[in-house]
């Protein structure tokens, strides 16, 4: 049985034939998050050995295989080893993608992928082109068993100083993966993230190391590892690198000036630990979701900008959400084009496409929508001030999983708009439009033109 027969869903006996790519890709995710939501529901995945109950059980799968990290349950206290187990498959499903881990399963069995698998694997790795799509799957696994496989031996490593040997490997292991895949989730216990390590300075460095490879995207990790030489990048992989290391010196100025007095935060920390708690906080907040400091105690202005930097979030083809950062720099550009008074779109000496810019401005636009819509939907639901609850929708769509403590507290209904923020983030506004929509001819007239005035 390949993947697209696969998606026929019970009684609904979709022709995998007439099936759209996009449908495909939200079909598997939402069975995913079925199956993940069945198995941590069931006693055996619970300490306690009594059930968490269906719905929550739904959100903690929901928040690993987006790789969000919201949870509404304390992942070491609350599941037990094999709950934990499960949470962090999912994890790397949803962090590598699901094509990518269905291709590692045919490559083993040494099946061919079909042509229309490759339109899904397409679609999922959001690439140009149909050509190579193998080959960069067979890249994206090496590349994440390798980063994932130092991550871990460093933690384990590090975390023998506050652990016994046992435990540290299997913390070392789990936090590699949720590292390397932007999720968020932890077993340090009582929802504290890393806080307890605010200052050591190899958990926090490897956690962001490994935040940022797998937040750059696998093709340009790729381009980076064979290029070695900025010029020779493609112009993708030139705009992700450049916007990711404006946004990581600028978050780590803001958040050391707001927050650098702050005796609740960065305030009570060492020089040493001012430095690693601004520049771990600047990588997290852009779809990583790990904390070291207490997230409500942030000044105002500290906690607004870490909406911006959750919104934009990572980049593409990567483990993490949001806008992605290729699509923020385009609609920058593209501003100061029309402030310019230029006619083309240009980025270090090539021309952007229509099409292209088109696509960018959408993605935020309706992403914006989304987030907006979800934070008023809660304004109504819950018991909550505006700014943790336009916080938590942030971070829910951009798969974030940074809190300002309200999580918890969701009511019943609370939890099903953040899932289905969650879902939307991960695939994308646009991916999941496309797969609800019809697909429609293109027109055979065109209508004449006429400007309308804006501004």
């Amino acid at each position: 049985m390949n993947i697209s027969e696969a998606v026929k869903i019970g009684i609904l006996h979709i022709d995998p034939k007439k099936i759209k790519p996009t449908q495909i890709l939200v079909f598997s995710f939402a069975f995913l998050i079925l199956a993940g939501g069945i198995l941590l529901s069931l006693p055996v995945a619970s300490k306690s050995g009594e059930s968490i109950g269906l719905l929550n059980a739904f959100f903690t799968a929901t928040s690993a295989i987006c790789v969000t990290g919201l949870v509404v349950v304390d992942t070491y206290t609350q599941f037990s080893i094999f709950g934990q187990i499960v949470i962090m498959i999912l994890i790397q499903i949803g962090g590598l993608g699901i094509m990518t881990m269905a291709t590692l399963v045919f490559l083993l069995l040494g099946k061919r992928i079909t042509l229309r698998e490759r339109l899904v694997m397409q679609e999922a790795l959001n690439q140009f082109t149909l050509s190579g799509l193998v080959k960069l799957t067979r890249r994206i696994l090496l590349i994440a068993i390798v980063f994932e496989g130092i991550g871990a031996a460093l933690f384990a490593f590090r975390f023998t100083k506050y652990y016994d040997i046992v435990p540290s490997l299997y913390y070392g292991l789990f936090h590699a993966v949720s590292s390397f895949n932007n999720s968020g989730f932890d077993v340090v216990g009582g929802f504290k993230s890393l806080a307890p390590f605010v200052q050591d300075p190899i958990i926090n460095i490897a956690t962001m190391i490994l935040n940022e490879c797998g937040g750059l995207g696998f093709t340009v990790i790729y381009d980076i590892l064979t290029t070695r030489n900025f010029r020779r990048l493609s112009l993708h992989s030139k705009v992700v690198i450049t916007m990711t290391l404006i946004l990581m010196v600028s978050g780590f100025i803001m958040f050391y000036a707001l927050e650098g007095n702050n005796p609740k935060t960065l305030g009570a920390l060492t020089p040493t630990g001012k430095v690693l708690a601004a520049a771990f906080h600047s990588v997290s907040t852009r779809t990583a979701g790990f904390n070291t400091v207490n997230l409500q105690d942030l000044t105002t202005p500290a906690k607004y900008f870490s909406l911006i930097l959750m919104f934009i979030g990572s980049s593409p083809a990567s483990t993490g959400g949001g806008i992605k950062t290729s699509t923020f720099a385009l609609i920058i550009v593209v501003m100061y084009t029309v402030m310019a008074s230029k006619e083309d779109v240009e980025i270090f000496g090539r021309r952007i496409p229509t099409d292209n810019i088109f696509k960018a401005v959408v993605i935020a636009i309706a992403s914006a929508l989304l987030v907006f819509t979800s934070s008023f939907i809660l304004t109504i639901t819950e018991q909550a001030d505006f700014l943790s609850i336009f916080f938590e929708t942030t971070a829910a769509f951009s798969t974030v999983g940074l809190s300002l403590g309200i999580t918890r507290g969701l009511t019943n209904f609370g939890k099903i708009v953040i899932m289905l923020t969650m879902f939307t983030g991960r695939l994308g506004p646009i991916t999941l439009a496309m797969a609800l929509g019809n697909r429609r001819n293109k027109a055979l007239r065109r209508f004449p033109e006429e400007r309308i005035l804006v501004g």
